[in-house]
């Protein structure tokens, strides 16, 4: 499960800083894990582990992906986020002859 979730991050991480202005990848990362963080709650709701596990358990791993994600997202620049945002949203004025 480690192995897994380790994956789910680091693959599409490599490929935001590739792929992204530098002050995106932070808001970006921050989606992805937030993303992780339900995929593992959905997980750790449908394998019933029992209250007195001693291992490390799916919402361990829900908690950690929401930490790590709120703190992306403080470190991240919501500025150049929203810019990008609404840029994209914005309809673009026709050519002019």
């Amino acid at each position: 499960m480690v192995t897994l979730f380790s994956l789910l991050t680091a693959l599409p991480a490599v490929l935001a800083l590739h792929m992204l202005k530098p002050e995106l990848v932070l808001p970006v990362f921050s989606v992805l894990l937030f993303i992780e963080a339900a995929l593992a709650v959905i997980a750790a709701r449908l394998i019933h582990i029992p209250d007195n596990a001693e291992d490390i358990t799916l919402w361990d791993f829900a908690g950690g992906f929401t930490l790590i994600g709120c703190a992306a997202a403080v470190f991240g620049e919501p500025d150049q986020a929203a810019l990008f945002l609404t840029e994209q949203g914005s309809p673009r004025a026709a050519p002019q002859p």
